[in-house]
């Protein structure tokens, strides 16, 4: 049981970097260079480096330290979500909404799965053509995503605690910084968010 708890709620060991001034600073893949990174209203989740960013024409706005998921032999951020209960966090460009009725804190979703997931999940046969089919209808419509698929979902943005590796695939900030996070995003919450290994 101890193990368990530690495993879970292992707190880093030190403090994360800061997060870059300009977007132009960022490890981005070549794979995942969009102009999106100069909206208006860019949200930049560096799980390495353990940080959420908020950017507004390629400049940083805010920087918040995050919390992720612990998996089982102890690697907390290593690689995309492929599959439901592999507490992963996805990693590519998602769109993102309010969702006030969570029962976690401040809760922003991130639409994942993706157009990308999708594609990968089909190749893979982990979804059929049915799936995939509604998983790509939802997007072209700009609405979420089927949740209930075996690529997982659910994914958030949300309060409770952002100094430790405790979620199971979700971003958790300190209370207080996703208030700050929130106030600087749309009433609505949409905007784009790039997650980056």
């Amino acid at each position: 049981m101890w193990t368990l708890f530690v495993m879970l709620f292992a707190a880093r060991p030190a403090e994360p970097p800061a997060c870059p001034a300009t977007v132009s600073a960022l490890p981005v893949p070549p794979a995942l260079a969009d102009e999106r990174l100069m909206g208006a209203s860019t949200l930049v989740v560096s799980k390495a480096a353990r940080r959420i960013a908020r950017y507004a024409d390629g400049s940083l706005v805010g920087c918040w330290t995050i919390g992720l998921a612990m998996s089982a032999d102890g690697d907390a951020w290593s690689g995309t979500k492929t599959r439901r209960g592999d507490r992963k966090t996805p990693e590519g460009w998602y769109r993102t909404s309010d969702k006030p009725w969570s029962s976690f804190y401040g809760a922003i979703a991130l639409h994942y799965p993706e157009r990308r997931d999708a594609d990968a999940g089909l190749a893979a046969g982990r979804i059929d053509a049915s799936t995939h089919a509604r998983i790509v209808e939802a997007l072209e419509a700009r609405r979420k995503p089927p949740q209930d698929t075996p690529l997982g979902g659910e994914i958030l943005i949300h309060g409770g605690g952002g100094d430790s590796d405790w979620t199971l695939g979700c971003v958790a900030l300190d209370d207080d910084d996703l208030d700050r996070l929130r106030a600087t995003l749309p009433k609505s919450m949409r905007t784009d968010v790039l997650v980056l290994p």
